[in-house]
């Protein structure tokens, strides 16, 4: 049985309704490859913050008390949620406080501090305790968790509903997963409206717990080294996460970093869009076959990455 964590298709379309005139209903679009799958890029880069965190933030916060949240809002974010949190706190006109590790790229730093939101500089352990602890020493503030939440999770279920309309003979979908909310929260949308349909989580050679997880039967911990891929590799799973993954996904695809930059010139190339490292992950193990054959969607779940950066990827000799 599933935990109250995981949306179903009407949570996902009350959490749609609160999304109006906040988030955008993203296209996705077929990707021009030589593979003989069709690949469809979900383009969430193009939600106002460059990332699909925006769904689920804003279900999270305007599903908050207002007396909660009138002191302010605290997140814990490598980038992407810190801009979701501060982007909706300024709508709602409370204040952001927001903790990243100290390797979280400044490119995604500077987004949030144009959203007006406080940064608190962290060493990663610290910063992965925050999310554990859903609090910070010295900040009273309402905690918007970044995936362990049903309404950042009803938020991210949205997506499926847009998918399955979009491509109703869809059959499979490769997610980025970082913390589990968004892969999860898709899953358990698009496996209630369409059992058959595979969905696989993609993670890195930089940091692929859930894989670990999964060959161990349990959370584990594993190394974990900064790259360019800094939305999603991590050293764990939160225990909750993985009992949902077990139940809900068909299976992990660990990418190389030199599989995620090759997706990362693809796309620009061929799609004339920018991925994030996190992205590619998603579209590099699409790319892979791993997920099978037929109509696959890959989840550009955002397109946040420092400009410097992508210029030195896409330009580089291809691997």
């Amino acid at each position: 049985m599933l935990r109250n964590l995981a949306p179903s298709p009407e949570v996902a379309r009350q959490a749609r309704a609160n999304l109006a005139g906040i988030a955008l209903r993203t296209p996705a679009i077929r990707l021009n490859c030589d593979r003989p799958d069709e690949i469809f890029l979900k383009l969430e880069s193009l939600q106002p913050i460059g990332s699909f965190k925006i769904r689920g933030a804003a279900n999270a916060m305007l599903r908050t008390p207002r007396e909660r949240i009138a002191r302010g809002v605290l997140t814990a974010s490598a980038g992407n949620m810190a801009q979701g949190v501060a982007y909706c706190a300024r709508l709602l006109g409370v204040p952001a406080t927001v903790v990243t590790p100290e390797t979280a790229p400044q490119t995604k730093l500077r987004a949030v501090e144009r959203l007006g939101a406080r940064i608190i500089k962290v060493p990663f352990e610290q910063w992965w305790r925050t999310f554990e602890n859903r609090a910070f020493p010295g900040v009273d503030a309402a905690f918007i968790h970044a995936f362990d939440d049903p309404d950042v999770m009803a938020g991210n279920g949205t997506i499926a509903l847009e998918l399955l309309e979009d491509l109703p003979d869809l059959d499979a979908i490769v997610i980025p997963w970082g913390g589990g909310g968004l892969a999860c929260g898709i899953a358990s949308v698009a496996k209630a409206l369409k059992p058959s349909i595979r969905v696989y989580a993609a993670e890195s050679e930089t940091g692929a717990p859930l894989t670990a997880a999964f060959a161990a039967g349990k959370p584990v911990t594993v190394d974990y080294r900064p790259s360019f891929v800094d939305g999603i590799a991590s050293k764990t799973v939160f225990p909750g996460m993985f009992d949902l993954a077990q139940q809900l996904l068909d299976g992990t695809i660990v990418v190389t970093l030199d599989q995620a930059a090759s997706a990362i010139r693809l796309v620009a190339e061929r799609a004339r869009v920018i991925a994030e490292g996190a992205a590619a992950c998603a579209v590099a193990a699409a790319l892979s076959g791993k997920a099978g054959s037929g109509k696959i969607a890959a989840i550009v779940s955002g397109g946040n990455i420092d400009l410097a950066k992508f210029c030195e990827l896409v330009t580089a000799p291809a691997a």
